[in-house]
């Protein structure tokens, strides 16, 4: 399976901090908040990961990740030039994902919780179709929205809707068969004038391919696509670390976990933070 983080857009709702900077390499605590997508792919198992953001931030994501060797995997890096919608990423990554079954990441979403990553690799047992994470909100509004019937089938989704039919909101984690690039190629922009993801999620549902996994109590996730929520975020992930003695959205660790990388990969990493307080959770990997 290949992976997708999509860290590109304007970031007009984070002005003035992301006149200069993409906003997924503004700081959610102690790390870049691209680390967070990147460590929930590698959560996963996927060691291919393609990077799709704007011509002007994709030599600092370089400077940043480099090709992943240094966490035992390969980043590749695609541009897009214009915000044209999160399925936009799936023409444009169809040669990065080569008729291969692919997950889809944004770079603002933060997920966290006891087991999720074992959720996270339950997912890669599907055969074929899509696969969606709803998570129950209090402003489904916001969001694409799930409706389901009691044996907790999808029925319908709609994208912020006035009247929700249900609380349950589409989190900014897919996965897709090798068919997603054709779908995506096939849908007409929207008003909005995007490719809109919840269009080809109605594809999957149509051809009765799409299943939704339920995020229950227990799992957090977090968008960070706005100054209040950027810091609610950066407060979250501060509380778990300094409460439960633990690293959140650390792709070292998780790529240390997978052994796909070692100890002597780990201490260099470490050397390199020596000054500051990720360098000492890392060390805490070792012990």
């Amino acid at each position: 399976m290949k992976g997708i983080i999509l860290a590109g857009g304007s970031g007009t709702r984070l002005y003035p901090s992301t006149l200069v900077a993409s906003k997924q390499l503004l700081p959610v605590y102690d790390k870049p908040m691209i680390y967070y997508p990147l460590t929930t792919l590698i959560h996963v198992g996927i060691r291919d990961i393609l990077i799709i953001s704007t011509n002007q931030d994709i030599p600092n994501f370089k400077k940043l990740l480099g090709y992943g060797s240094q966490l035992g995997i390969s980043l590749e890096y695609c541009v897009q030039d214009k915000p044209n919608g999160i399925a936009e990423a799936f023409i444009l990554g169809e040669k990065f994902i080569d008729e291969k079954d692919v997950a889809l990441i944004l770079g603002d979403n933060i997920f966290f919780g006891n087991n999720f990553s074992l959720s996270l690799q339950s997912s890669l047992d599907f055969d074929g179709g899509a696969q969606l994470f709803a998570h129950h909100v209090a402003d489904p509004q916001r969001f694409g929205v799930i409706e389901f019937d009691k044996e907790h089938n999808v029925l319908s989704i709609e994208e912020k809707p006035v009247n929700p039919k249900s609380n349950y909101a589409v989190t900014g984690l897919y996965f897709y068969d090798s068919k997603v690039c054709d779908y995506a190629k096939s849908l007409k922009p929207s008003e909005r004038n995007e490719l809109e993801i919840t269009d080809l999620n109605k594809i999957y549902l149509e051809k009765k391919q799409l299943k939704v996994n339920l995020l229950g109590r227990g799992h957090a996730w977090l968008d960070s696509g706005t100054h209040d929520s950027l810091l609610e975020t950066s407060n979250f992930v501060q509380t778990i670390q300094r409460s439960q003695d633990v690293l959140v959205g650390s792709p070292e660790e998780a790529a240390f976990q997978n052994g796909w990388i070692d100890e002597g990969d780990i201490e260099n990493i470490i050397l390199k933070n020596s000054k500051n307080q990720y360098g000492q959770m890392l060390k805490k990997i070792l012990s």
